[in-house]
């Protein structure tokens, strides 16, 4: 007996990040954390409970995992088949229409995917708190990709109570993200493993979870009043304070290249010629430039001639999780 269902997760982009946890087993994060879900960036995953099946058989991008690099997969479907009373293993496909591990949240896309596919395969019915609660189980950031538009991730304390909050889903702001694509290799240091070091060697942590509340009480208003200015400013500040965390902590790292820091100056140019953007960064070297659209051709020109055109991505809010039909 089979059952088997397909879920579409986007991923998102942390305009206020929470860069460390205080639960590393439950993925609890020390801070809030706020992000837009992009529309550019997305898992199609597909579950299939089989009691045909040996062990779980996890293929990625067309490339069948071996049990070691399917552990994280594995355990996330034990936690499905807690809950349900499924107890065979599974098939999973995955297609990532993302630079896998290279800043751009893959993991949120991959994790909120397989929360979807894998709890209704399973039969479960949850709401999209529960789903979201589920799917930071795989990965933090997949929280907030149950969601569309801007989403916050109330920080809790337990399982109960960690979980993402749509502030505004239909985004009728006229807005961008301008990606660039500037290494799409895998980073050296996973996010995982950055955050970890941040919080136990970083003497300027404790600051920064007062700089995330503070960036959280200003980021949320200026969104539902569509002020511009005081996003971009919150978020950029926030993104490089984060990256300062990777600096002071010991022995300190950076997700920056060269290409990066190129970058970062080309669009403080770009603002001091009258073209108002903002650029963050999560574990990675890739940067996300925020935008309007009114402003669209001419940070894409300026880019494409900088990078080239295939590294230039023009992305806009993107929807929250969709179950496919297979048929």
């Amino acid at each position: 007996m089979t059952a088997t269902a397909t879920a579409r997760a986007h991923t998102n982009i942390a305009l206020v990040k929470y860069w460390g946890k205080a639960d590393t087993d439950l993925i609890i994060p020390q801070t809030g954390s706020l992000s837009l879900t992009l529309d550019q960036f997305y898992t199609d995953t597909t579950v299939t409970f089989d009691e045909g099946l040996t062990a779980d058989d996890v293929i990625v991008n067309g490339e069948r995992l071996s049990a070691q690099r399917a552990t994280k997969v594995h355990n996330f479907l034990n936690l499905v088949r807690q809950q349900s009373s499924r107890a065979s293993f599974a098939r999973v496909t995955s297609v990532n229409h993302v630079p896998t591990a290279a800043g751009l949240a893959s993991s949120a896309s991959a994790f909120a995917a397989l929360a979807g596919a894998a709890s209704q395969a399973a039969g479960l019915t949850l709401d999209r708190t529960a789903l979201s609660r589920l799917a930071r189980r795989g990965s933090g950031s997949a929280t907030r990709s149950i969601f569309g538009g801007f989403v916050e991730w109330h920080a809790g304390h337990d399982d109960l109570s960690s979980y993402g909050v749509p502030l505004v889903e239909k985004v009728e702001w006229p807005i961008a993200v301008v990606a660039l694509v500037l290494d799409p290799h895998h980073k050296k240091i996973s996010s995982r493993q950055g955050m970890q070091s941040s919080v136990n060697t970083s003497p300027f942590y404790p600051a920064w979870q007062q700089i995330v509340a503070d960036d959280l009480a200003a980021i949320k208003p200026a969104i539902l009043a569509q002020d511009f200015t005081t996003v971009g400013e919150t978020l950029e500040s926030n993104a490089m304070r984060m990256h300062a965390l990777t600096l002071s902590a010991w022995p300190p790292y950076s997700y920056f290249n060269g290409d990066t820091l190129a970058a970062m100056q080309t669009v403080k140019e770009l603002r001091a010629a009258g073209v108002e953007c903002y650029y963050t960064l999560d574990a990675g070297p890739n940067l996300k430039i925020f935008c309007q659209n009114s402003d669209i051709a001419a940070i894409t020109k300026r880019f494409s001639q900088q990078f080239g055109g295939d590294n230039v991505i023009v992305a806009h809010p993107g929807p929250g999780i969709q179950f496919l039909d297979e048929a």
